[in-house]
């Protein structure tokens, strides 16, 4: 008995030891397919061809208010130690560096901006195996949403959202604007989602005037990441099953 625990230790041992290095090695390679981020004040995705070429860049974002959209190429580098480094180059001309941490079991990666001048850091998670568009199946999120209205201050939004699969929105939440607490017992709107899993998105809470967002669909159909597209807000966040 005690030679077949000691045999089992062994070969338990032997298993992690055998196991530990790989699960902790990455590579381009796991960086590959569709992802969409939410980083500083835009919110988008891309396809990684997992050999450290990025293309089919799009987004959404917040420039002090101003919002526009951009559509870019790139590259992208990723070490053994799942630390990475990606360079995007806009359409039109311009482009951006940032720095990143692979997490969530290489299904995502916390990310930092690193050009100079710039604050900006958010995350990236892949979209996984999801059938976007409106189903016809009803799904509930909770909300975080958070930023600044120029010229009101910061604001912060935690709400339940109801999207009924067929292009209409209930809940409830509350909101925080510039110190003001408001819970809205009521919440109404309506959302699209195209087939490539980024959508728009219509909420109008009791007593506010309609907040409007564009969105991406990731991490298989259970999260989707925002940014308020109204003038003159930097507002964003996710939504999660």
């Amino acid at each position: 008995m005690k030679f077949q625990k000691l045999c089992l230790a062994v070969t338990v041992l032997v298993t992690m030891i055998a196991i530990a290095p790989a699960s902790a090695t990455c590579t381009n390679a796991n960086l590959i397919g569709v992802w969409g981020y939410f980083v500083g004040a835009s919110v988008g995705h891309f396809t990684a061809d997992g050999a450290g070429n990025i293309t089919n860049g799009s987004g959404t974002v917040s420039q002090n208010g101003v919002i526009g959209t951009q559509t870019y190429t790139g590259t992208y580098s990723i070490s053994t130690k799942c630390t990475g480094s990606i360079t995007i180059n806009f359409n039109g001309g311009g482009s951006s560096t940032s720095n990143f941490v692979i997490d969530n079991a290489k299904k995502g990666a916390e990310v930092i901006n690193t050009d100079s001048g710039s604050v900006a850091q958010g995350f990236t998670a892949a979209e996984g195996l999801v059938t976007c568009g409106l189903s016809g199946k009803k799904a509930t999120f909770a909300a975080n949403l958070f930023g600044k209205i120029v010229n009101t201050g910061p604001v912060a939004y935690v709400s339940q959202v109801i999207l009924d699969g067929k292009g209409g929105v209930s809940g409830s939440g509350t909101f925080d604007v510039a110190g003001t607490i408001v819970t809205s017992p009521t919440m109404t709107g309506s959302y699209t989602e195209n087939a490539d899993c980024t959508g728009t998105l219509k909420i109008t809470p009791s007593g506010f005037s309609t907040l409007n967002f564009n969105f991406v669909v990731v991490n298989a159909g259970k999260e989707i990441l925002l940014l308020e597209t109204d003038n003159n807000t930097i507002v964003g966040g996710n939504m999660q099953k």
